[in-house]
């Protein structure tokens, strides 16, 4: 049923994308955003689960990367088609306009994406779903996972990582704007092209590209070593987390707008890796029946301190040197950033000590 779920979830939080444009009231525009998040919550853990199965052990982690570059890339196209329509025929138009035609992408998923699983015998089909009304799918999995080191350490790793990742996103603009004004301004004229535009579509096309390329590379890398150590699954993500420190520095302290946007797009490539290679591994880890489960359990502890705590972390931090420290709005929201990046070495601790547990986790 992983593909009627699938395509259930986009056709779900599509309409209620389309609905937001009809939303008259604030109430009634936070209740179609409660059903988008619904909806795309639904929809990774089972594609996970039916991509691992999909493709070969030592193919896991460029197939879940490659998934994953959906996000950056539909981020690109959502921001700057949402924000064309936006311009030209009104908001309302625009969460229309992007949520419509994941309704048909959503019967064409249901109606292509195969179930593998079906191709079992009539006995193991049996057996599975009685083993499954015996269950309690999530008591079982997370008593299971609870015994896997590996998963907990890589989890939590990875939500340092989001923590980073989201906490730094809002505040891309603001940083620019307080520290880069003038030259902003100026490169965005060459394009014709106002300050806010410019930077808009700068950091899109950074994170979209940056971030595609990251990912991708990111499991590409793990899955090449990984087939000869397992460790590589960890040590990939542990050596990027130290490596993109010194680049994030370099362009958030440098007094060029050209150097920080370059360094920063760098940065997008680096600060991504870690996605195929932590999402291989909990799939891995996790048995069979269990994967779906995992994955939810990981992209929950992932967005709750990534997306829960990052921007507001970083926020506060910014407020902090800003007013407290009196280091005004330019210095007080580059040190946010910088603050907020250290948090790094904690990931990149987390991933090393992985490496004592995953190969034997991993062959378990």
């Amino acid at each position: 049923h992983r593909p009627f779920i699938i395509a259930a979830a986009l056709a779900l939080w599509s309409l209620f994308t389309a609905l937001c444009g009809f939303a008259q009231t604030f109430a009634q525009l936070l209740l179609a955003r409660i059903g988008v998040g619904v909806g795309e919550a639904g929809c990774t853990p089972p594609a996970h689960s039916l991509i691992v199965d999909y493709v070969p052990k030592e193919k896991r982690a460029s197939a879940l990367a490659f998934y994953a570059m959906g996000t950056p890339l539909g981020g690109l196209v959502g921001m700057t088609l949402g924000g064309l329509i936006a311009d030209a025929y009104g908001w309302r138009m625009a969460f229309i306009v992007c949520g419509l035609p994941g309704l048909l992408l959503a019967a064409i998923a249901g109606l292509t994406l195969i179930e593998p699983r079906i191709r079992a015998s009539a006995d193991e089909l049996r057996a599975r779903a009685q083993q499954m009304r015996d269950a309690k799918p999530f008591r079982e999995a997370l008593a299971t996972l609870r015994k896997k080191r590996t998963f907990w350490l890589v989890a939590f790793a990875a939500a340092i990582k989001a923590f980073i990742g989201y906490g730094q996103a809002p505040f891309a603009a603001s940083f620019f704007y307080r520290n880069h004004l003038e030259e902003v301004t100026a490169l965005g004229a060459m394009f014709g092209l106002a300050p806010g535009g410019f930077l808009g579509l700068s950091l899109g096309l950074m994170a979209g590209i940056g971030g595609a390329i990251g990912s991708f590379a990111g499991g590409a890398i793990a899955d090449r070593y990984g087939s000869r150590d397992y460790r590589a699954y960890v040590s990939v993500p542990a050596v990027a987390s130290v490596v993109i420190m010194p680049v994030f520095l370099f362009g958030v302290l440098s007094p060029s707008a050209v150097v920080a946007l370059l360094s920063l797009f760098f940065g997008a490539i680096i600060g991504t890796l870690w996605y195929g290679p932590v999402y291989a591994t909990a799939q891995t880890i996790a048995p069979p029946h269990m994967r779906a489960t995992a994955s939810a359990i990981l992209l929950f502890i992932i967005n709750l301190i990534g997306l829960g705590l990052g921007p507001l972390a970083t926020g506060a931090l910014s407020d902090m040197f800003a007013i407290t420290f009196g280091m005004g709005e330019g210095e007080g929201v580059r040190w946010a950033l910088i603050t907020a990046s250290l948090t790094g070495f904690v990931a990149a601790g987390l991933f090393w000590l992985a490496r004592k547990s995953i190969r034997a986790e991993m062959e378990g």
